[in-house]
């Protein structure tokens, strides 16, 4: 195996073809793994793990019941607006009394635990 060139600076800039230890004095080689300040090198034990789950299933509930409601109000918008369009203006202020009826329950839910906000 042929040996490796020697080393030619590739920078025009003088101050810029000096060793990493004069460019960067503020690194030394006790930084990082080293460095005795450091005593422990992650969040700990338990990090990531939910610590109430009870309360991390009744907001997840909650959420994904909203989310539904949502969906349906978006539902219930389309066809209240092809409704009118068309000119049927019975189904669509039936399709508005379900929107204002979906948004009622989304309400209620919100108000059933004030205290978990």
């Amino acid at each position: 195996m042929a040996p490796s060139p020697a080393y030619t600076p590739g920078s025009a800039q003088p101050r810029l073809n000096r060793p990493v230890r004069e460019r960067y004095p503020q690194i030394r080689p006790t930084s990082g793994y080293g460095d005795p300040r450091i005593r422990h090198t992650g969040p700990g034990p338990g990090a990531g793990f939910e610590q109430e789950p009870e309360r991390s299933a009744k907001l997840s509930a909650r959420l994904t019941l909203a989310l539904t409601v949502v969906v349906g109000q978006l539902w219930g918008l389309t066809i209240l607006v092809d409704e009118w369009m068309i000119g049927n203006t019975d189904t669509a202020w039936w399709g508005a009394g379900f929107l204002v009826l979906s948004f009622l329950v989304v309400l209620g839910l919100w108000l059933l635990d004030p205290k978990d906000r």
